[in-house]
């Protein structure tokens, strides 16, 4: 993209020119993000196209780290177990069981706790009627 009409060389096509609206949505749109984290993404790295898409990369990269649980690292154990209150060795049957993924490690633990929490609650409705049934039964 060029943002001199009259210099139409390689050399302008690989700079982004944050002052024209239309390489602002061309650049957007094929780095696949905001305007606004494009003009980020210029500022931190530049406006060569390469460095820009390179940094991009690099963000998304360090975002998808940041939701993986790393279970060779004993500091991240233990943050993930009292994050989802769990033990160590119950986060990593989690872990086995459906990935390195935080969100996906959170939703199969979270149907277990609720299922221990209503079987405890059935079995004291069962206790309850049946002292009540004991009671009018006398």
């Amino acid at each position: 993209m060029a943002d001199n009409k009259a210099k139409r060389g390689g050399s302008d096509r690989r700079l982004i020119a944050l002052s024209e609206a239309y390489e602002v949505r061309y650049w957007s749109k094929k780095f696949k993000v905001t305007p606004a984290k494009l003009k980020a993404a210029v500022k931190a790295a530049g406006h060569s196209a390469k460095k820009v898409e390179a940094y991009l990369k690099l963000q998304k990269h360090k975002a998808r780290d940041r939701a993986l649980i790393a279970l060779s690292q004993p500091y991240e154990v233990s943050y993930w177990s009292k994050k989802f209150k769990v033990t160590p060795a119950r986060l990593r049957a989690a872990v086995k069981a459906v990935g390195h993924s935080s969100r996906k490690v959170g939703e199969y633990l979270a149907p277990k706790k609720k299922t221990v929490k209503k079987k405890k609650m059935v079995k004291k409705a069962k206790k309850s009627t049946r002292k009540s049934v004991k009671k009018r039964a006398r």
